[in-house]
């Protein structure tokens, strides 16, 4: 039996490969971020993704339905309900919520913007779903001149603040930010309150890099609780450590793009002789899904294949590299939110079996049993391994 010293799990956040079977609840029909990326701008060019076989989990304009894949490939259920970054990522790990984190179609209630303004000192303008970027071009003057917060939420579990870093100081806003948070509790706990600064004049505002999400706490132990407890350091790359709030965490990297988020993961890779690296590439989701920009995002997927080809060389034969995602984010799509998606799984040793289907998995906690299994923790009970079937190389 292999013996895995170090596992590396990379999310490329909502780089989802097609529509869920409960899809249309969520008003989510026709979605494949990644395969109408790849269609609506005449193909991809990404050889270390086709080695790792995605195109042979769905059809990938410009990738192989029949090259060797280099180990594992196959795509995953959500079984948790809703598309949100942070059940997708605790599913992830093991962790599968009962119930969706609330939204807030028509804006917050008078009761919530009430107390807001009460605990923070700020009056706020805004509280409706909408684009961040569309709604600080739409009052982001009114903003510098007034000192109102920018509120807003989406389709997902958010409640999100937006402010200008001349009128507002990123140390303020994060304090705004977990005000919120701790007032957001029982039927308003919304997934995530989220810090969104932007600099620039009227009519050139650009939010900037220093975004921080600020997520409620598991309600439970995830597979990072246990790896940790058995004495194997854990690493969150990205906005791990605010899905996660902190837990199961030895060491947390924040990083401002996904170009820093591989190169940090190629630093760990020649540094972290035994431990668990759970990375999160958030620009995929950030600047490019939800913007509705194809080219954009393709271009942020072969800009990422070219950092995974540097990262491939690093890996040894006591390694195992998982890369999925939480949900999609179809940017051809006429929303602007996230997508029910399946997420692709794709896995790699230079000591294992190549080639192995994995199909299609009904949770993405399969990955957590996964790494239970690997590391030989208990776990959290939920998903099952496929650490078998990567050892017999024969598929499902």
């Amino acid at each position: 039996m292999a013996n895995i010293k170090r596992i590396f799990l990379i999310v490329l956040d909502a780089c989802g490969v097609g529509e869920l079977p409960d899809a249309m609840e969520y008003g989510d029909s026709g979605s494949n971020t990644i395969g109408n990326t790849a269609r609506a701008v005449g193909g991809l060019h990404c050889p270390h993704l086709d080695r790792l076989g995605l195109g042979k989990i769905i059809e990938v304009d410009g990738l192989s339905t029949d090259l060797p894949a280099l180990g594992g490939y196959g795509k995953m259920a959500e079984r948790s309900p809703g598309k949100d970054s942070i059940s997708g990522h605790w599913e992830l790990a093991g962790l599968i919520t009962e119930r969706r984190f609330p939204t807030y179609p028509n804006g917050f209630p008078d009761g919530v913007t009430a107390e807001f303004t009460r605990k923070t000192g700020y009056e706020i303008m805004g509280n409706k779903p909408a684009s961040g970027t569309e709604i600080i071009r739409e009052l982001g003057e009114k903003h510098l001149k007034t000192g109102k917060l920018i509120v807003y939420t989406s389709a997902d579990s958010v409640f999100q603040i937006a402010a200008h870093t001349d009128k507002v100081p990123l140390e303020e806003l994060h304090r705004i930010c977990l005000i919120s948070r701790e007032m957001l509790t029982g039927e308003h706990s919304v997934g995530r309150v989220i810090a969104r600064p932007f600099i620039g004049r009227p009519g050139s505002f650009v939010r900037t890099a220093d975004r921080r999400d600020f997520s409620l706490p598991p309600p439970d132990k995830t597979v990072l609780d246990y790896v940790l407890a058995a004495g194997i350091r854990t690493v969150g790359v990205g906005k791990i450590d605010d899905l996660f709030a902190g837990a199961g965490l030895a060491e947390k990297i924040h990083t401002r793009s996904n170009i820093e988020g591989m190169e940090r993961t190629m630093e760990l890779a020649k540094e972290v002789e035994r431990g668990f690296i759970f990375v999160n590439l958030v620009e995929f989701d950030m600047l490019w899904g939800h913007r509705n920009d194809p080219q954009g995002f393709a271009a942020s997927l072969e800009t990422f294949d070219r950092q995974f080809g540097e990262l491939l060389p690093l890996l040894a034969k006591d390694d195992l590299l998982l890369i999925s995602a939480d949900h999609g984010c179809d940017p051809t799509t006429p929303s602007t939110d996230h997508s029910r998606e399946y997420v692709p799984l794709m896995t790699y040793s230079p000591g294992l079996p190549a080639d192995v289907p994995l199909g299609v998995r009904s949770t993405f906690a399969d990955v957590a049993a996964t790494i239970a299994e690997v590391f030989g923790v208990s776990g959290t009970g939920n998903g099952e391994s496929f650490w078998p079937v990567l050892l017999g190389g024969t598929g499902v």
